[in-house]
């Protein structure tokens, strides 16, 4: 779910191999990169969908009904995950987080509101960024138009980064969201939640060492920030961490994915994520 351009740089920065001006370089090479796949059409897939078979009408809800009956099983067993999700044990929160907000700063508690639930993205946005995550801000144009629901169903949101507010606030602007965004900055908030990786104060990433992680190149070798969900609960004025999900848990959230895998090219990825954009960029 993390931005490769971001990911790419970091490692060859912690390597010690390029310089500033070959970081600088590297950079326009990958967003030139970025573009030609984001425009490249998946030639392999495609084919695929020519030499699928077709079959009489009959044969095709032949077809669809035994494949109907794997996706009840995977419903029922989606039903099944949720219901044990509910029953996991929750953790007091102890530390007396705040943030930084439009409104000055805020507590954990308070972003609850009156709600009993709060869901907390773990948006990209490095304090040195310019702008957030592509692929962070592919998340929250999926997320953004339900929350009016979210808030119905006693549960408050809001996304959480390190940037300063004042980028926030200008990067959300562009996007025209509307959801809460607030700064952590350099607080415990990102290490102590595991979406910020430092050797000094985390070396957990999805519940394994940021170590193996990186020996199986599923996360960048140098510091970064990462992408996530956290879930908490209160009790008046106590709140409780209950859940938190990392890189393709996430995906659950994103109904484009969830529109393409019904579709005959899926996900169309054979460049991976390239083809998503910042929603104000599909047109240059």
């Amino acid at each position: 779910m993390f931005c490769p351009i971001c990911i790419s740089t970091l490692a060859l920065a912690a390597a010690g191999t390029t310089s500033s001006a070959g970081l600088s370089a590297l950079v326009i090479t990958l967003k030139r990169h970025a573009r030609v796949a984001a425009t490249a059409p998946n030639t392999s897939q495609e084919s695929n969908v020519e030499s699928s078979t077709v079959v009489s009408r009959a044969e095709w809800l032949t077809a669809r009904r035994a494949l109907l009956a794997k996706e009840k099983e995977l419903t029922r067993a989606r039903d099944a995950l949720s219901a044990q999700r509910r029953t996991l044990p929750m953790v007091r929160v102890e530390k007396d987080y705040t943030f930084e907000g439009p409104n000055g700063r805020v507590s954990l508690r308070d972003l609850f509101g009156d709600h009993k639930q709060l869901v907390v993205y773990h948006f990209m946005f490095a304090p040195a960024w310019s702008e957030g995550c592509k692929h962070c801000s592919y998340v929250m144009d999926n997320v953004d138009g339900g929350l009016v629901h979210l808030a119905a169903a006693d549960t408050a949101f809001a996304a959480i980064s390190r940037a300063p507010l004042a980028k926030l606030e200008a990067f959300e602007a562009r996007m025209r969201w509307s959801f809460p965004w607030l700064s952590s900055g350099e607080s415990d908030f990102n290490y102590d939640f595991h979406v910020t990786i430092d050797d000094e104060r985390n070396k957990e990433y999805n519940y394994e060492s940021v170590t193996e992680l990186r020996r199986r190149k599923e996360i960048p070798q140098a510091a970064s920030d990462m992408p996530g969900f956290s879930v908490f609960s209160r009790d008046g004025d106590d709140v409780f961490h209950t859940y938190s999900t990392y890189q393709r848990g996430v995906d659950t959230f994103l109904n484009t994915y969830n529109l393409l895998d019904m579709t005959p090219l899926g996900r169309n990825e054979s460049h991976g994520m390239g083809w998503v954009r910042y929603h104000d960029r599909y047109g240059e």
